[in-house]
């Protein structure tokens, strides 16, 4: 049954090329076979990208729009009606969908590698370790990867011609990505190695792979959302400006303390005894030393709070002056008392 790739594609036998390639981008990108699973996904990929490439080619669509799918593979009919194999244009299918998608495709896709020691992950990352950053310009959806088997970068020569002054100015947008760092490396400022692996095109044209490895050098109390921008560090295309590389200061969650801007809270477990007959806790800080707080004399409630001035995170802007680290109380009640010790309190304590 000979194919109508109008159909395919699902668009009107008029629309024009950017409508096209719309459609196909979409299509494509819901059923290539790295992100989609599903038995059918190939052959329909496969499909697509076949009607993609008779209708975006002027010659290919005018033989289609005029004899069909036969047209194209047999030839244009001569005047008694029958093929011409010899005689007209002849076109068949090269079977290589993804090839065809890396053509179209733009340069948006970010991919990691690391387990726990990623981005963002559990386990703790510490300082000038090396993460790995694959920027993949064949994708646009955080699917797949760099496979060289597959035709995505195949090396390929580019139109020569100068591009218009627009089409040199674009920019992809920013890649962002969160770099978590401990309170530890935070209070000493450290730096983090990161090896990034990108496309970029030669001077003949051609797209190759490449890698680099970029220092951050994360200062002294920076505070979480502080951004760090390498300057067009991501793929590179023909006629596009490469996108810039944004790594994004965040906080890894810490056992003992939490960050207030430049102030860091640490809760002291009391009991309701301590926190009515008093108590000496001892204060760990970030510093490795502990500090002795005691509250002699003193009702602790579960709104108290002592403040060590000096012993919390570097102002970013001024480095020698710290924040102050925050004690609050936790006070653990008993579950039940024996009715005796019920009756002594309540004589004892006041209303």
């Amino acid at each position: 049954m000979a194919k109508d790739f109008y159909k395919i594609l699902g668009i009107d036998k008029k629309a024009n090329d950017d409508e096209i390639k719309k459609t196909y981008r979409k299509l494509a990108l819901k059923y290539h076979p790295d992100k989609n699973k599903s038995p059918q996904a190939e052959e329909r990929f496969k499909e697509i990208t076949e009607a993609y490439e008779v209708l975006s080619d002027k010659k290919k669509r005018d033989i289609f729009d005029q004899y069909g799918e036969e047209g194209l593979k047999g030839g244009m009919p001569g005047p008694d009606g029958k093929s011409q194999p010899d005689g007209g244009f002849q076109y068949q299918f090269h079977g290589d969908p993804r090839a065809t998608f890396a053509q179209t495709a733009d340069p948006f896709g970010v991919f990691f590698s690391g387990g726990d020691n990623t981005f963002g992950g559990i386990g703790g990352v510490p300082c000038s370790n090396t993460n790995e950053v694959f920027l993949n310009m064949a994708t646009e959806d955080m699917f797949g990867g760099f496979n060289p088997n597959a035709g995505a970068f195949r090396s390929q020569s580019f139109n020569a011609q100068a591009p218009s002054r627009k089409r040199q100015q674009q920019q992809d947008p920013p890649i962002e990505h969160d770099l978590y760092v401990t309170l530890e490396e935070v209070d000493r400022g450290c730096t983090k190695k990161m090896k990034i692996s990108r496309m970029s095109i030669t001077q003949t044209g051609n797209a190759r792979k490449e890698e680099k490895v970029l220092s951050i050098t994360v200062k002294p109390g920076w505070k979480a959302g502080t951004k760090i921008t390498f300057p067009k560090e991501g793929d590179q295309a023909p006629n596009k400006v490469p996108a810039d590389i944004i790594f994004i200061i965040r906080d890894k969650p810490h056992g003992q303390f939490k960050r207030e801007g430049s102030d860091l809270r640490y809760t002291a477990q009391v009991s309701l005894k301590q926190a009515l007959c008093g108590a000496a806790v001892s204060v760990p800080t970030l510093q490795g030393d502990r500090i002795p707080v005691n509250s002699a004399n003193e009702i602790i409630k579960p709104t108290t709070t002592r403040r060590i001035n000096g012993r919390g995170l570097p102002f970013p802007k001024e480095p020698s002056r710290r924040g102050d680290l925050i004690v609050a109380f936790d006070i653990k009640f008993p579950d039940k008392l024996p009715a005796s010790l019920t009756n002594q309190l309540a004589e004892m304590l006041p209303n």
